[in-house]
């Protein structure tokens, strides 16, 4: 799969001064460990947020933004903002505000 370092450069941008981050390749691109725990990741195809169970329904009436699907299977929790999202600074910036809010809820690993 392609990468979109473009981005992956907004989305460190945007987390750039979090303590605790670290970025790994995964998934295609990048994704980005906040104490430990995956926040969000970046590729060609839009911006991986991870939510938390429950914590997703407010993204379900938002047209560039859908459910993590594997396979067959929805991932509760997980929201993929399309790239036309991630291109919106104040969309892609409340996805991760949101993602961040609850992976900060988590403990450290």
């Amino acid at each position: 799969m392609a990468r979109d370092e473009g981005l992956e450069t907004v989305v460190a941008e945007d987390l750039s001064g979090l303590a605790d981050l670290r970025t790994v390749k995964m998934f295609g691109g990048l994704a980005w460990m906040l104490r430990g725990n995956l926040l969000c990741g970046a590729r060609h195809d839009g911006v991986l947020c991870r939510l938390g169970k429950g914590n997703d329904g407010w993204a379900e009436g938002i047209p560039t933004a859908s459910p993590m699907v594997m396979g067959e299977r929805r991932m509760e929790g997980w929201v993929r903002l399309s790239p036309e999202g991630a291109a919106d600074d104040a969309l892609r910036a409340r996805f991760l505000a949101a993602a961040r809010a609850f992976v900060e809820s988590l403990p450290a690993k």
